[in-house]
């Protein structure tokens, strides 16, 4: 039995105790499944290193260049110098370095003239190496020349790469059986097609940042300051039960190795020759990217809660107005109404009356998450009213007809700027091909005379 395989049973057998006394075997066997086989296979990789009794020499050349000798020669004087020494000194290993020289001129050259010159010179001093007893020479002679180094540095960076394996694999696998019962308690909560309404990015990366990256967010000292940061616009975009401030700051930090991996692969399947230097500047912008993202999902929340507003207010204002109160009143406007981003917002709020929450607190958070005017009118006016005991349904009526006031005043100003916003795409598309059409024939008419 060699050496190799004795190494590879004492590895194996002391990894398996140390696992079994500090007690960190992964709850399933997976993890030590994975470890095992691949920490065997990369023990099975072709050993070429040698003993140890025999260290690679320093070359005469590395020996001199630390003496300063070589210092301002350029290569063919250096080259004449292992010449000299070989031929005059009779040193081998300096034989050999000429011909390791002549070996990178021969590579180099094209003249097939010079070509056989510097093989012939190549074969001449290799030959006087190996007979001068330059083991190196002879290797290279026979061309069985390896690399020569160190057992233990080998299997030091084979225990090293296989315990990395092991903690990879049992990160992976450790909590398994939570991660499955939590995701199915995320597939009861949430509709698959619900995510796939946000976007293809969101729709194939939350499997793997929710598995690999959310948990290392989670244990994050600072992780009360993006929490701060993120629970506003996440509650502004509607994606409070999509993600989390913690699935989000994940969500960041895959995309940062997200979209150069999808460049790569892009790249390489439709076989373009795209500069790899790009990859720097994907990370960058797969780490901005959902930043913009929830700023565009946001604007757009906003304008279909405006567009809504009229129709929901006027129908809440004539439910109040049959007798029924507020909270049945909302109850049947969230029936009756297209579904939308404000009837998701008023089931929210029916939400939190039911679990305890006052109609006025209830109402702030509503503001508090939509973050406009028109919400934030809506609600205050709501909140005077509850609080001097007002009936709401004629407030409801004058706030549903101050809505629409406000509604034509916007729809009246987009107007307006549209002319503005017109005026450079026609004067740089539009008037030089009318000034083509009406001046070409004059110029071709002028050149003809």
């Amino acid at each position: 039995m060699n050496l190799k395989k004795v190494m590879q049973m004492i590895m194996q057998m002391v990894m398996q105790k140390i696992i079994e006394k500090i007690g960190i075997l992964p709850k399933t066997s997976k993890g030590f499944v994975v470890f095992i086989v691949l920490f065997t296979i990369l023990l099975s990789i072709p050993l070429n290193a040698q003993n140890d009794d025999n260290p690679n020499k320093e070359t005469v050349q590395e020996r001199e260049k630390k003496t300063g000798r070589y210092k301002g020669l350029n290569n063919r004087e250096i080259l004449k110098l292992y010449e000299d020494s070989c031929n005059i000194e009779n040193q081998p290993s300096n034989c050999y370095q000429a011909a390791l020289e002549y070996k990178k001129y021969y590579n180099a050259e094209e003249n097939s003239t010079k070509k056989a010159e510097f093989q012939k010179k190549y074969q001449e001093y290799i030959v006087l190496g190996c007979s001068g007893g330059e083991k190196l020479a002879c290797q290279e002679k026979e061309g069985t020349l390896e690399f020569v180094g160190s057992n233990k540095l080998y299997y030091s960076g084979l225990l090293l790469i296989g315990l990395a394996v092991f903690l990879i694999a049992r990160t992976i696998f450790m909590d398994e059986d939570q991660f499955q019962a939590q995701e199915k308690l995320d597939d009861q909560k949430i509709n698959k097609e619900e995510i796939a309404k946000h976007g293809i990015v969101l729709k194939y990366s939350r499997p793997f940042f929710k598995r690999y990256f959310s948990p290392i967010v989670s244990g994050m000292k600072n992780k009360k300051t993006f929490r701060e940061k993120y629970r506003r616009p996440l509650a502004a975009s509607g994606l409070t039960n999509i993600l989390t401030p913690e699935d989000f700051v994940s969500f960041k930090l895959f995309l940062i190795i997200g979209f150069p991996i999808t460049f790569l692969i892009v790249r390489e399947i439709i076989g373009e020759t795209w500069p790899l230097s790009l990859i720097p500047i994907l990370s960058v912008v797969g780490f901005f990217y959902p930043d913009f993202w929830i700023k565009g999902k946001t604007e757009s929340r906003q304008n279909e809660i405006i567009m809504s507003m009229p129709f929901c207010v006027d129908m809440l204002a004539l439910s109040v107005e049959a007798g029924l109160d507020f909270i049945a009143a909302m109850q049947k406007v969230i029936e009756k109404a297209p579904k939308n981003a404000l009837t998701e917002e008023f089931e929210i709020v029916l939400k939190e009356i039911k679990i305890g929450a006052s109609r006025a607190e209830a109402l702030r958070n509503l503001t508090w998450r939509v973050d406009l005017i028109q919400i934030s009118s809506f609600s205050a006016t709501l909140v005077a009213a509850d609080s001097v005991g007002a009936s709401i349904g004629p407030i409801l009526k004058s706030l549903s007809a101050e809505i629409r006031q406000k509604k034509s005043t916007d729809i009246e100003k987009l107007a307006a700027s549209a002319t503005t916003k017109i005026l450079f795409p026609m004067l740089f598309l539009i008037v030089p091909a009318v000034l083509i059409i009406v001046v070409a024939p004059l110029l071709l008419e002028w050149v003809g005379r």
